[in-house]
């Protein structure tokens, strides 16, 4: 499984940019005020969505302790012995991982899910368990627990190529800077703010269907720290496996007619099966019309 689904040959990457990008910041916690200031926040999110595709969160109800106890059980668990490890599949087997060691698993419904995860370290199972459960609301939930190492001297700064989500939206939890994201504005790489207690949000490919193309999948990838190794912890969501996904009836008229075809989740991995080889697939394009 991968949820790479845009990737971004590397030769045609923009520049960077060393200023931090100053992103739309939502405060979840005003959802419960009055109804002008929850249409307010309502529409900030659908601006941000529009405009950038992605945007942070704050207030939004899951406590520090919980997402602190999700980053250690991951670190705990990528510090495991080799052979401990050789169960599930952490290599850097796709397209877009350059230096990330990676476990991917399914989440939701947790209790069907949770005994296939890893049991050790003893913690992982419940802490991630707890943060999974956190971060859900509704449809299909596919964690993405990934391990960058510290940026050493002399190597490749980029832990993951550049790429965008095949789901409806990647809620990211991350320990450290190393994010970044292409500006749609200046078409530059912008490094993601690290704000504390934040959770990084952004638009995948299926909202971009969905919306009939009013909202757009956002490009990123991450570069390695040169301070610290890197954990971070995406929780991408949208339908069941095989719950098609098409551009919103409300959305098509005659002058703007659906530029996309349905797919499902299932669709899409078997896409990146018979696109194992082409390191240039890409999901979304299959489905233009």
């Amino acid at each position: 499984m991968s949820e790479s689904s845009r990737t971004v040959p590397q030769e045609l990457l923009p520049p960077d940019d060393l200023h931090p990008l100053p992103l739309p910041v939502i405060n979840l916690g005003h959802l419960s005020l009055d109804s002008a200031i929850r249409s307010g926040v309502v529409n900030d999110i659908a601006k941000a969505c529009r405009d950038r595709g992605y945007f942070q969160v704050i207030n939004h109800g899951i406590s520090q302790s919980v997402m602190d106890a999700a980053v250690e059980a991951a670190s705990d668990f990528f510090k495991l012995p080799s052979e401990t490890k050789e169960e599930y599949d952490t290599s850097s087997k796709d397209s877009i991982s350059m230096s990330r060691a990676f476990l991917k698993h399914y989440a939701h419904p947790l209790g069907d899910w949770i005994q296939y995860w890893p049991h050790q370290p003893p913690i992982y199972r419940e802490y991630m368990g707890k943060y999974a459960a956190e971060v859900r609301r509704e449809g299909s939930q596919l964690l993405s627990v990934n391990c960058y190492p510290k940026a050493s001297q002399g190597d490749a700064t980029i832990g993951l190529a550049p790429h965008s989500d095949y789901g409806f939206l990647t809620i990211l939890l991350t320990s450290c800077r190393g994010l970044e994201v292409v500006d749609r504005s200046t078409n530059i790489w912008k490094t993601v703010q690290q704000l504390p207690h934040a959770l990084h949000v952004h638009i995948g490919d299926h909202m971009e269907v969905l919306s009939n193309g009013r909202m757009k999948t956002v490009v990123h990838r991450a570069l390695l720290n040169p301070e610290e190794g890197r954990i971070s912890i995406a929780s991408i969501h949208g339908f069941a496996l095989d719950d098609k996904v098409t551009c919103a009836k409300e959305l098509v008229d005659e002058e703007n007619p659906p530029k996309y075809k349905e797919s499902s989740f299932s669709d899409f991995l078997d896409h990146l099966t018979a696109n194992m080889d082409n390191k240039k697939r890409n999901f979304l394009e299959s489905l233009r019309i």
